[in-house]
């Protein structure tokens, strides 16, 4: 899933609001073991007292999409990240707090009061903490210029970060930089430097008077802007990447950490492991513990396998990757009450439906919101629901915003396309289409994923459509397809399983409308892959002119009035089918402690998980 990251607005500037808005029910502060009762608790979470030292060994499917910290914008490369990059902010591994967005390289929360936010809440100062290092020979501390360097990576021309669509109109200069950038030619190192180091964003810079504080200059007030910086496209960046291309395997072989442990070794789609970094003070980290002396990470392994390997709590077997438990597994392990699995909201839309519009398939049929609604009304997502365990694991969701997130309308919303093969069937002839074929894009490694492809074609079957499995290595899903254009407008797929985090929480709903649904006719700060994730080429202007109203709005409850329009809008165009706002299992072996679910990670966070010889 992409985060949201892969996951607001604010009162801007103030610090006390924004604490209180992450642990209230509007900013889905909910947290591992913070619930009604309806989930099972992680009992390891939190328990007994750190050790220091071991191996931490992880059991995966898949691979990160990018070793770079400016570029990565899927769930397992966060995962990786957090182990060896650092971010301005980060969510802390603290129970009830996983959402709240605090201080990790920098010193404070800057805030009006303090001088951080300027008085027309246009620039933010904050300074980056003394003691933190590059893992560089020799070893130098991090600085503000770094801080500037890597933004200025994110819009490089070979792999931009997919989350532009968030900062790319907000931050002074960002989307004349990145429209320069563009023209770049993306296969040469030197020239993506060259146009980097020649090239200012004309609103962020190194203080003057300071060279650990960075300065950010906005074109409008947004308050949602210090959750933004979370994100890992603003984390700093080592001038040594300069000889590598953005994203690119060369600069994952020669990775450079600021976080408790350094790369040791990577081999795509096989393995990543992590020792100790040196140069990492724990005094300038108040996020990672960092209790394991090494992290080794198998990458290529079989879902139900890693399952049973953790349940029998083999040697090499301590927790998950970017994988899960299988669906056939959770029922059984939600009755048993196993102390060991989890089962924790993830505030997200994980997976949903999308139907690529610009696909020439079926001589264009899908770019017809009449055949797309169709379409959507002979999907039942009662069976996609029982896919995934059922409504107590994954909750229905019939619109785009989940609960927690504001404009939402989760209690109050119509359920969209209810299921109706009568009306589908009307419907679709009244459109002018028949014999439809329809190229499903999914990941046969993952349980859910087949079964979903399988239920979609059965269901689609019953109004005459054929529908045919494209299936991709998990690696490929989204570099190779999803986030590649030219795959969308060569009809290499026609719908496919997505799915969607908040790339921040506290009134997040931005970081859903501008990365998925701002087409803007493909134009500056376009959520057009490879730049955002409008994976099917989404473009109403109706949406658009709804996200730039709200997003430059100063009053909440105006804005979340424009989300819940836009919300609307989007499902009335049927470009994506929501599922479920899910509830993710993970599961871990016995020796296995402080097992904490961080939301943003979709997973237990390994940088503070202890070991016991049990």
């Amino acid at each position: 899933m992409r985060r949201s990251r892969s996951a607001g607005v604010l009162a801007a500037g103030m610090v006390a609001a924004l604490l209180a808005a992450c642990s209230s029910s509007s900013g889905g502060g909910t947290a591992t073991n913070n619930n009604d009762g309806a989930l099972p608790a992680n009992l390891n979470a939190g328990s007994g007292s750190p050790v220091s030292g071991g191996t931490l060994h992880m059991l995966g499917t898949g691979d990160v999409d990018y070793m770079d910290p400016n570029v990565s914008y899927y769930s397992a490369g966060y995962l990786a990240l957090r182990l060896w990059s650092r971010q301005l902010l980060t969510y802390p591994a603290k129970v009830g707090h996983v959402t709240d967005a605090v201080p990790d390289l920098i010193t404070g929360m800057p805030t009006k009061a303090n001088g951080g936010i300027s008085a027309d809440s246009l620039t933010y100062k904050m300074t980056l903490r003394t003691g933190v290092k590059w893992n560089t020979t020799p070893e130098r501390q991090v600085t503000a210029a770094d801080v500037v360097r890597g933004l200025k990576r994110t819009c490089n021309p070979a792999a931009p970060f997919g989350g532009m669509p968030d900062f790319e109109t907000l931050i002074a200069g960002m989307a004349d930089y990145c429209g320069g950038f563009a023209k770049v030619d993306p296969k040469s190192a030197s020239a993506i430097a060259g146009y980097q180091n020649s090239h200012d964003i004309a609103g962020v810079a190194v203080d003057p008077s300071n060279p650990l504080t960075v300065v950010f200059k906005l074109t409008h007030p947004a308050s949602y802007f210090l959750p933004m910086l979370a994100l890992g496209a603003f984390s700093p960046s080592p001038v040594e990447y300069d000889k590598y291309i953005p994203g690119s395997f060369e600069l994952a072989q020669h990775t450079i950490s600021d976080g408790p442990y350094k790369v040791s070794n990577y081999k795509p789609t096989k393995e990543l492991d992590f020792v100790r970094n040196s140069s990492w003070d724990p005094k300038t980290d108040p996020i990672r513990k960092a209790y394991v002396d090494a992290v080794d990470i198998s990458e290529n392994g079989d879902q139900d396998a890693i399952q049973q390997q953790l349940k029998a709590n083999a040697q090499g077997a301590d927790m998950e990757w970017d994988n899960f438990p299988p669906v056939s597994a959770v029922p059984e392990l939600l009755t048993s009450k196993d102390p060991n699995f989890n089962l924790q909201p993830t505030y997200s839309s994980n997976p949903y439906l999308v139907m690529n519009t610009v696909s020439p398939n079926n001589a264009n049929a899908l770019a017809k919101v009449a055949v797309r609604r169709a379409i959507f009304e002979a999907i039942d997502r009662a069976h996609l629901i029982q896919d995934d365990n059922g409504p107590q694991v994954s909750p229905p969701l019939t619109h785009i915003l989940p609960a927690g997130i504001s404009g939402t309308k989760s209690n109050t919303s119509p359920s969209y396309y209810p299921y109706d093969l009568a009306k589908a069937k009307k419907d679709l002839a009244a459109a002018g289409v028949s014999h439809l074929t329809l190229k499903f894009l999914y990941r046969p490694s993952k349980s859910l994923a087949k079964a979903m492809f399988l239920t979609v074609q059965q269901d689609l079957s019953k109004i005459g459509i054929k529908v045919v499995g494209v299936g991709v290595p998990d690696a490929d899903f989204y570099t190779k397809y999803l986030f590649a254009p030219t795959e969308a407008k060569s009809g290499s797929w026609d719908m496919s399983l997505a799915g969607w985090g908040s790339d921040w929480y506290v009134d997040g709903a931005s970081a859903w409308f501008s990365p998925l649904f701002y087409g803007n006719d493909g134009k500056t700060g376009s959520a057009y892959p490879p730049n955002g994730s409008d994976f099917g080429f989404y473009n109403s202007p109706a949406v658009n002119s709804l996200v730039d109203q709200a997003t430059h709005s100063a009053d909440a409850n105006a804005a979340n009035a424009l989300w819940a329009k836009a919300d609307k809008q989007v499902m009335d165009d049927a470009v994506i089918f929501p599922i479920t706002s899910n509830n993710q299992p993970t599961y871990h072996a016995s020796r296995t402690h402080n097992t904490v679910f961080i939301p943003s990670l979709q997973q237990i966070d390994p940088a503070n998980v202890w070991l016991s010889n049990s």
